[in-house]
């Protein structure tokens, strides 16, 4: 088959297309069809050697979407979705025409989704759900502030905390989610994250005062002062990452008074077959159309998968990147 590939690290430049090897299915192993997967940022710094345990040579990608063609009987034709903290890393990914994955990894697409659109739900919506839902328990009823809900983590945030009954979204981010897409239809209030806005007094303001019981950080780094300050008392604030600086200062006789929480959530910690068992919950909500997949801003075959990459490492679109074997 063919693959996107790279031996060594570096840029997009170290990626190639060639002819590999077909995975071959075996017990306990089914090979999938990928008609799309989309290329993450968590992609881009694979290949760049910036993610831990990433081992060599290796096929990227995380997140696809395609048709059983190998395995157990009852799989065989079916249209499934994925992603994994270890596919791409220490796994072949899904940047080539196809994948070999454990049967129990296997998880069902939701009908309402074609397989691009489907492509694009795996790490923004599984990271989500892992931070707001699992680590920080938001309720029914309680307020959230996300940081960074322009992207694809943020704008599936919004939707999980619109969908569990948040009393108040808010959003923050440089720029606001366009008109129409999901994040934008998700939020109560947005905050411009700027200079000239005092981002923790404009949250407490659009809380009544109070401030959020839960600030999802999806940046982390230069934003976790201002999330910390925009907690209320006993709030919980989520980290899944850090931007500009992987340290902050946090005043802690302000945040002991306070009764304060700061989580962290990884993704990379949930292989492929636990994050199939968050896509099944996932699924429903996609079914009925209270979420809704990451807008796509481009697609690409895989003779220009490097391309693809390109887009995602100079942040030149707003938008899932899809590439299509």
């Amino acid at each position: 088959m063919r693959a996107l590939r790279f031996e060594r690290f570096g840029g997009p430049e170290v990626l190639s297309v060639g002819e590999v090897a077909d995975p071959v299915a075996g017990d306990g192993v089914a090979v999938v069809a990928v008609k799309a997967a989309s290329v993450s940022p968590s992609d881009v710094l694979a290949v760049a050697g910036r993610m831990e345990d990433t081992t060599l040579p290796r096929i990227p990608g995380r997140d696809f979407a395609g048709i059983v063609l190998d395995g157990p009987e009852d799989w065989v034709g079916a249209e499934v979705w994925g992603t994994g903290g270890d596919v791409g890393f220490t796994l072949d990914g899904s940047h080539a025409a196809r994948i070999a994955l454990p049967v129990a990894s296997l998880a069902r697409k939701p009908g309402t989704l074609d397989f691009a659109e489907a492509a694009t739900v795996g790490v923004a919506f599984v990271v989500g759900w892992l931070g707001a839902i699992e680590t920080a328990g938001l309720a029914a009823g309680e307020t959230i502030a996300v940081f960074g809900v322009s992207g694809g983590v943020g704008g599936a945030v919004a939707q999980i905390a619109r969908a569990v009954g948040a009393r108040r979204v808010v959003g923050v981010a440089p720029h606001a989610p366009a008109a129409g897409t999901p994040a934008a239809e998700a939020i109560d209030a947005f905050v411009p994250f700027d200079v000239d806005t005092d981002v923790p007094a404009e949250i407490r303001r659009s809380t009544g005062g109070r401030g959020a019981d839960v600030v999802y950080d999806a940046v982390g780094g230069v934003t976790t002062p201002s999330a910390v300050a925009s907690l209320a008392h006993r709030g919980r604030l989520v980290v899944i990452s850090a931007i500009g600086t992987p340290t902050a200062e946090v005043d802690l006789r302000d945040f002991y008074h306070r009764e304060l929480r700061m989580l962290g959530a990884d993704s990379r910690k949930l292989d492929v077959t636990a994050s199939a068992e968050r896509l099944r919950r996932l699924g429903p909500h996609f079914e009925h159309g209270r979420f809704r997949p990451l807008p796509i801003a481009r697609t690409f075959d895989l003779d220009h998968g490097p391309d693809a990459y390109r887009a995602v490492a100079q942040k030149k679109v707003r938008g899932g990147v899809v590439i299509q074997p």
